[in-house]
């Protein structure tokens, strides 16, 4: 099996030093998005003592042109701490420091979606906001083919793979289940994992989280990943197609609810929105995604449990449509959706900015969409 060479160091050793006592300081490794909108980057500082609130860290800075957000003669970009963890790598009292990230001028940066994220959430926090995001991923060995599979051929197709369990079915839940503890221990608010369709392709929840917690619990919890997956070799691919084939792509399947949704008869305004969707398909479409829906184009075939790109569809426990009620909510006539058009490797900022103008605040005046149950 073909892993990185770090992976294979004597983690022992490493356990000798990282035994050692620290003090009062306290090391926080600051995480930003880059210029890529799908890349995580990372440095570490130390700090005098431990940091009770998200407040108490100092700004910092980084190069941007080196990670495509910036120009070589202008590069220095300010770190902003907007959301603080546990370190599960280094453990207490060491920190995670997710950051939003500005320009020279102090004006954020062209792939900070957090911030207008924010702003929106703000306009509609008295209607309580709540998302959950399933995000699907595959582990990949560092020859290019995914976790488990040999270099020159394919598993058996489809079928015992999803919730599986053994050793010729479930590829890789070592990782995933040190992945899970981590969250846990960060107080990241993680909430399920499972094997998925396609082998050597996980998912896991998080949420529900109100408003722009949605987008920084789960970017801590891609970064967890990432570095949990450095550690024993592997790389955890967001690509919504990694390989090419008859396999399931990877989605991040988005629930969305509000403070009336959730209560009595709260199908009413569950429909209601779904009718504003339909209006602004291809708008969501390309929103969702950092390459404007060419991605999703992999992803949303119309086979393998997706809806099709260009068209719109709504259905109670439908895992094809666009937008699925669960058969619970048609049945309690209240709580939630899921909207099954995000891609993996989506803008969580982007995915839950775009659902609030157009379900809460935007007003449309076409005919209205019916689903089908």
């Amino acid at each position: 099996m073909a892993t990185s060479a770090s992976s294979n160091l004597n983690k022992g050793i490493k356990q000798m030093y990282m035994a050692l006592p620290q003090g009062e300081k306290v090391q926080g490794m600051y995480v930003w998005i880059d210029g890529t909108r799908e890349g995580l980057r990372c440095k570490t500082r130390t700090l005098d003592c431990e940091p009770k609130c998200v407040e108490e860290l100092p700004e910092w800075n980084f190069d941007g042109s080196s990670t495509f957000q910036s120009e070589g003669s202008n590069s220095d970009m300010y770190l902003l701490p907007v959301a603080m963890f546990r370190d599960p790598f280094r453990r207490d009292p060491n920190k995670l420091v997710f950051c939003e990230v500005f320009k020279y001028n102090r004006k954020p940066a062209k792939t900070n979606l957090r911030h207008t994220c924010k702003w929106i959430m703000d306009m509609v926090s008295n209607q309580h906001p709540w998302f959950g995001m399933e995000q699907e991923y595959t582990l990949m060995g560092t020859y290019g083919h995914p976790f488990g599979w040999l270099s020159n051929g394919f598993p058996g197709p489809q079928g015992p793979y999803y919730c599986s369990v053994g050793a010729d079915k479930a590829y890789g839940r070592d990782i995933v289940e040190a992945h899970y503890q981590a969250c846990l221990y960060a107080e990241v608010k993680i909430t399920g994992t499972n094997a998925e369709v396609m082998p050597a392709q996980w998912e896991f929840q998080i949420g529900p989280c109100e408003g722009i917690r949605m987008g920084d619990y789960l970017w801590v919890a891609r970064f967890i990943l990432h570095r949990v997956c450095e550690d024993f070799g592997v790389i955890a691919a967001f690509d919504p197609k990694p390989i090419p084939g008859n396999w399931n792509s990877a989605g991040c399947h988005t629930n969305f609810s509000t403070k009336a949704m959730r209560e009595k008869n709260g199908l009413k305004y569950i429909e209601e929105a779904i009718e504003k969707l339909s209006k602004r398909h291809q708008y969501h479409i390309c929103a969702y995604h950092p390459k404007g829906g060419l991605d999703n184009a992999h992803h949303l075939t119309g086979f393998r449990e997706t809806s099709n790109i260009n068209d719109f569809s709504a259905g109670v426990a439908n895992r094809s449509a666009s937008i699925r009620i669960p058969r619970s909510v048609g049945q309690e006539k209240r709580s939630y959706f899921e909207d099954q058009h995000p891609s993996a490797n989506c803008d969580p900022f982007a995915v839950t900015e775009a659902i609030i103008p157009t379900c809460l605040l935007k007003e449309t005046g076409d005919e209205p969409f019916q689903y089908k149950n």
